[in-house]
């Protein structure tokens, strides 16, 4: 296993964080987006644990009533070498968490979905969880024009193609989803993510 690094950040979407319709949907991540101390992870997905112990259901959890749980989305992990590029490509608003990821990993480098494609090990003082086969979470268009500054009432044109496409392979980060076969577990901030077989 090679070292990627630790968990700096958790968070879960407490609804869709996408609003209005096509093709002017727009990307809106408050007040929807919520920072959490801990997550608690089921075949389900994930539920956010606040600092009063109180769960809040992710929108990709399958029992959210406005669930948007595809069957291979049920959790998702950022790094931060990859909010650094994105920075460099659109601009400082693009602060680390903002693209809703559940998990961020502080890792200074690009992760490649080959290297994390087998799986994660989250190892915690006293747990260790392996999660695993992860996929690219893909882009949409109104994340690629928050990250442009795309006005609203705009329809996209090949800037916003553009986006999608750096924002491809991983970019935007990783999802999975917890085996259907295994007890609910817990992450928390701190915990240590090793890829596996690398």
């Amino acid at each position: 296993m090679r070292r990627l690094g630790e968990i700096v950040r958790l968070q879960v979407q407490r609804d869709s964080i996408k609003t209005g319709g096509k093709p002017y949907e727009r990307y809106t991540p408050e007040p929807n987006l919520v920072s959490v101390s801990g997550l608690r992870l089921n075949a389900d997905g994930v539920e956010g644990i606040d600092e009063h112990g109180n769960t809040i259901p992710d929108v990709h959890n399958a029992t959210h009533p406005h669930t948007k749980f595809r069957g291979d989305n049920g959790l998702s992990i950022g790094f931060t070498g990859h909010y650094a590029a994105m920075r460099a490509r659109f601009d400082d608003h693009l602060v680390d968490g903002i693209a809703g990821e559940n998990m961020l990993v502080a890792y200074d480098e690009i992760v490649s979905l080959n290297e994390i494609a087998s799986g994660i090990v989250i190892v915690g003082n006293d747990r260790e969880i392996r999660i695993g086969p992860w996929d690219v979470a893909h882009p949409c268009a109104p994340f690629s024009r928050f990250c442009l500054k795309f006005p609203d009432d705009s329809r996209p044109d090949r800037r916003v193609t553009e986006a999608l496409q750096f924002l491809e392979n991983g970019s935007r980060g990783f999802t999975a989803v917890y085996g259907s076969d295994v007890s609910a577990v817990e992450i928390r901030l701190g915990d240590i993510v090793y890829a596996v077989g690398a």
